[in-house]
């Protein structure tokens, strides 16, 4: 019998991330890449509720459409249509997953901590994640809606 509760409540306990709908992105630009998959964990309902104080896991696998031996990632915050600056502990692409340099036709699996500052306002916002090649060029853009919360 305790074996049979146990298992229930394992289920119920699992079942939110069961149900988890999967994270919808939009393509802001992607000119010199395409995306795959976005993945920002753990985001379990749209818009992502971000906690300040906590750090985010974010994956996001594209396919590149051109050569470049380095990448830098660039993160806004659009309030409204003002893109504000986010920063990240670590903006080279090349320590966040990916070989450079980066190859034509290959995919690559972008990985990155984002750390959401207890000094952050609590509101809602469109964050925008870029990928710019060596040339400055997208090789993906996403963005995606967030509410950024105490708890």
């Amino acid at each position: 019998m305790a074996l049979g509760k146990l298992a229930w409540l394992l289920a119920v306990c699992l079942l939110p991330t069961v149900l988890a709908e999967p994270l919808v992105f939009k393509d802001c630009g992607c000119t010199e890449g395409t995306i795959i998959t976005v993945d920002v964990s753990p985001c379990q309902m749209q818009p992502c509720h971000l906690v300040k104080g906590q750090t985010y896991t974010v994956n996001a696998t594209f396919t590149s459409k051109e050569d470049s031996d380095s990448c830098t990632a660039v993160v806004h915050g659009i309030l409204g249509i003002v893109p504000v600056p986010f920063p990240i502990p670590q903006p080279d692409g090349c320590k966040s997953g990916i070989s450079c340099p980066i190859k034509s036709g290959q995919t690559y699996s972008y990985v990155t901590k984002m750390p959401i500052s207890t000094k952050y306002p609590s509101l809602e916002v469109v964050v925008q994640w870029q990928l710019k090649d060596s040339s400055g060029k997208d090789l993906f853009c996403w963005a995606i809606p967030v509410k950024i919360t105490d708890n």
